[in-house]
């Protein structure tokens, strides 16, 4: 389940490839960490959110369907339940994701820049 958090995970899969019935493996897997699979997953899932959010610039749709999840209005509540905050309160706190970059930002601008091509000109054929 960890290394495959964004994957729509069943409890019926998970206990078939343990070998065990969905209820067997629900009451075990409560019994060994505390919290129910399902519980357990979105914690997950919102653990990665939230180092997205710190981490990176990307939308918080984008980060929501990154991790798993499939309804940004669902991942916000689960995400202020837990965080006490929002997605976009959450990123607002923290630095931007642009002050990890380890070059200067003329150059990073520089090589994120598209060349400045015409359809024409990529299409020419060298002379012999």
């Amino acid at each position: 389940m960890d290394a495959r958090y964004f994957e729509p995970l069943q409890i019926a899969d998970i206990a078939r490839a343990a070998h065990l019935s969905p209820a067997h493996f629900s009451r075990a897997f409560r019994s060994a960490f505390g919290e129910s699979p399902h519980q357990y997953l979105l914690t997950r899932r919102l653990e990665r959110a939230a180092h997205l959010l710190r981490c990176t610039d990307r939308s918080v749709t984008e980060i929501c369907l990154a991790v798993g999840l499939s309804s940004p209005g669902s991942f916000t509540t689960s995400f202020r339940r837990v965080y006490g905050t929002t997605p976009s309160g959450y990123r607002a706190s923290f630095p931007p994701a642009r002050r990890y970059v380890r070059i200067p930002a003329c150059v990073a601008q520089s090589y994120g820049r598209r060349e400045n091509r015409t359809f024409r000109e990529a299409d020419a054929a060298p002379d012999p």
